[in-house]
């Protein structure tokens, strides 16, 4: 994953949520079908992508799929 584009694509083909870039600073509340499962498969896919662990403590405080890609980028 080199860019949010990419983050937003592996939430779209992976999860199988229609998002796009207007979604990325929605709050995860009004993301069409997101809910609590979506963000442990994705911490799950992304830990597999990048090799390392992510903090799940920073990743509920995420309130934007930004949020969540910060999280990924910054381990």
């Amino acid at each position: 994953m080199n860019s949010i584009d990419d983050f937003i694509t592996l939430v779209r083909d992976d999860l199988g949520l229609p998002v796009d870039d207007t979604d990325v600073d929605r709050p995860l509340g009004e993301v069409a079908g997101w809910d609590s499962v979506h963000l442990i498969t994705l911490l799950t896919l992304l830990e597999r992508g990048t090799g390392r662990s992510l903090s799940l403590p920073a990743a509920l405080e995420a309130t934007t799929l930004r949020g969540l890609y910060d999280v990924a980028v910054s381990g």
